[in-house]
């Protein structure tokens, strides 16, 4: 059986056991309750809060009244801890109790035996992924110094680096042009109702503050491109600063190609076997892709409710119109009229990539994969994948950028404020730079996006809007993102005179 098939296993069960098992699942009972510490009272009706709730996620019921819940929850010694250092008096292992009004913004009632399967195998998802990115940092170093070695000539590198960058960037404005066209078009701001929004924003107010709180940290455009040149190269890549190790990687790769053919020939020969040795334990870790891939969609589904996405699902389907014709409009065109290859061939090879994309929401983890279909189902040579597809990993954000033009509307929108052409111009030019440039923010999505809401003056607490759906749209958008990178890849193949074809159709 084929890898992506055993994914697409994989996902099917985790989505169906999401619906029927996680915690929102209509068909379980649901005996515990998320609700915001700042609704967690002593009485029914009365007005003093319990200390202890602050930090308080999840809780179960003691109690149903008509119009109140009576839950309890009991402390963790981490949770505690953090209590005691505010300067509230907490004992870990003791159980505390308060009271949540039923009809208040922000409490919702979920399944206890659901939370508690996603607990326990959320775990597999996370293992799976951190194999994955284990080989990413090594794998990008390796390749792209065997890569830009085989070149030869360090001129070739320089109009390879044209085309990638002008590609992506190109590419970046045409999606955030298409987002912003689609949001003033269809307008999903003023489709959301005024309930919904008070819900929204008393829901996920908390992790968008949390999310946010390093956005003053955020370093400036000038910091970020100094700081692609490490002062201490082992130190980036301790940190897994891409951009960081790419530039040594290009530098050392150049190195060689000016070195006699003799003296780099050993360790050339040393980081070949280093890159094989990578892309075997990629082949290793793949081995449990179907179960990673199915944890990981369990707790997607299952934490997701339902009510989120009926309430977000015009600005949802906004960003995934434009995500589709920003796909079908200008990498289908590219891949037809300058590759010169039919594109559902093309999407076709590159399935494994995308379907790894979709489940784990991350152009990195997906890398070693992408690389490998590029390689063996296009038939781009290793110094051409190796180089443009690092760059496009850390970069190209095409789905992200136009989330955040989206997004970025759609918040003005329902805060009544209306963009002119001069702020939607910030808006493609903030996001076009802030896309560059995310990868070394952390948080990188909301930051982002408060960044660009931040340049055209719409309120930044506005995140807490679409943080609901923000997991499931990533998905989406991290697909588009893996389709951008190897469509940049085959191009500059075509543009090198490298011979492509797509796998028969099974």
């Amino acid at each position: 059986m084929q890898l992506y098939t055993k994914i697409l296993i994989g996902m099917l069960v985790g989505t169906v056991l999401g619906f029927c098992l996680g915690p929102n699942s209509r068909w379980l009972p649901h005996t515990a309750v998320e609700a915001p510490a700042q609704l967690v009272r002593t009485e029914p009706d009365g007005e003093k809060l319990v200390p202890q709730a602050q930090g308080l996620r999840r809780a179960r019921i003691v109690e149903e009244r008509a119009s109140h819940l009576h839950i309890a929850w009991t402390l963790t010694p981490q949770a505690a801890a953090a209590l005691e250092a505010r300067g509230i008096e907490a004992q870990a292992g003791a159980e505390y109790t308060g009271w949540v009004s039923v009809s208040a913004s922000g409490v919702r009632r979920i399944s206890a035996f659901g939370q508690t399967l996603v607990d326990y195998t959320e775990w597999i998802g996370r293992l799976f992924v951190a194999l994955i990115k284990l080989v990413v940092v090594p794998l990008v170093l390796f390749s792209l110094i065997v890569g830009v070695a085989s070149l030869g000539d360090p001129r070739k590198l320089g109009k390879m680096g044209g085309v990638t960058i002008g590609y992506f960037t190109l590419t970046t404005v045409f999606a955030l042009l298409i987002g912003l066209g689609l949001a003033n078009l269809i307008r999903p701001g003023g489709l959301l109702q005024q309930e919904d929004r008070i819900a929204l924003m008393t829901t996920y107010s908390a992790d968008a503050n949390q999310r946010l709180s390093h956005l003053s940290e955020s370093p400036r455009l000038v910091d970020q491109l100094v700081a692609i040149v490490p002062t201490n190269p082992f130190e980036a890549l301790a940190r897994g600063d891409m951009l960081a190790v790419i530039f040594v990687a290009l530098l050392v790769g150049v190195a060689f190609t000016l070195m006699e053919r003799e003296r780099a020939e050993p360790a050339l020969r040393v980081f070949e076997s280093l890159n094989d040795a990578m892309v075997t334990i990629v082949h290793v870790a793949m081995k449990l892709a179907p179960v990673g891939v199915a944890a990981l969609l369990f707790e997607v589904v299952g934490s997701t409710g339902l009510s989120v996405l009926l309430a977000l699902g015009a600005y949802a389907g906004v960003v995934l119109a434009g995500l589709l014709i920003h796909i079908g409009l200008v990498y289908a065109t590219v891949i037809r009229m300058l590759v010169r290859l039919p594109f559902f061939g093309f999407l076709r090879a590159i399935r494994a990539a995308l379907v790894l994309a979709f489940s784990t929401s991350s152009s990195s983890a997906t890398l070693p994969v992408t690389k490998e279909n590029c390689e063996k189902n296009l038939g781009v040579s290793e110094q051409v994948s190796s180089f443009v597809l690092p760059i496009g990993a850390t970069v190209n954000m095409d789905g992200t950028a136009l989330y955040q033009g989206v997004a970025a509307v759609f918040i003005a929108q329902i805060y009544g404020m209306d963009l002119g052409a001069l702020d939607q111009a910030k808006i493609v030019v903030s996001a076009t730079l802030a896309s560059v440039g995310a990868a070394g923010v952390p948080g990188a999505g909301m930051i982002t996006l408060a960044m660009v809401l931040t340049t055209v003056g719409v309120p930044t607490e506005g995140v807490a809007l679409v943080l609901g759906v923000d997991r499931v749209l990533d998905m989406f958008r991290t697909t588009t993102n893996v389709v951008g990178d190897t469509t940049a890849t085959a191009l500059v193949a075509r543009l090198q005179g490298e011979k492509l074809s797509v796998p028969a159709a099974r």
